[in-house]
């Protein structure tokens, strides 16, 4: 038997999401979640310029949700003031935000995808429906 070679699905696994443009875990978790709900990926670290300069949305799906996932980091200092100004600039150039912290990703997940998915449904992302219950 050849050593490392049970781990190959999941090398390849993170090898696509840091492709795809994960920034964080919680990017990650995030696309995993989407994979087992059956939710489409969205498009992960979307440049986008506003007033200030360019800016970075965690992850974008073509019906203009936009999801930003919130590490410990983001809580610390003037970077909730960060956050604040650039998610209100995103929200006043006519898209929706989700926000979604790291912690509550993992302990509520289920409450977290409903919240998605009407989001995704609302907004018309192509093959989603509504949140059953």
């Amino acid at each position: 038997m050849i050593r490392g070679r049970r781990r190959r699905a999941l090398v390849k696994g993170v090898v696509l999401d840091v492709a795809g443009g994960a920034q964080s875990l919680g990017e990650l978790d995030l696309a995993g979640m989407c994979r087992r709900h059956g939710l489409p990926e969205p498009d992960r670290q979307v440049i986008r310029e506003d007033p200030t300069g360019r800016r970075y949305l965690d992850c974008r799906w073509r019906c203009g949700l936009v999801a930003e996932i919130d590490g410990a980091g983001h809580r610390w200092g003037l970077a909730v003031t960060d956050d604040n100004l650039r998610l209100n600039e995103v929200v006043v150039g006519g898209e929706q935000v989700l926000r979604f912290d790291t912690l509550g990703l993992r302990l509520r997940e289920g409450q977290f995808m409903t919240q998605l998915r009407a989001g995704l449904h609302a907004l018309g992302e192509p093959g989603v429906e509504a949140p059953s219950g």
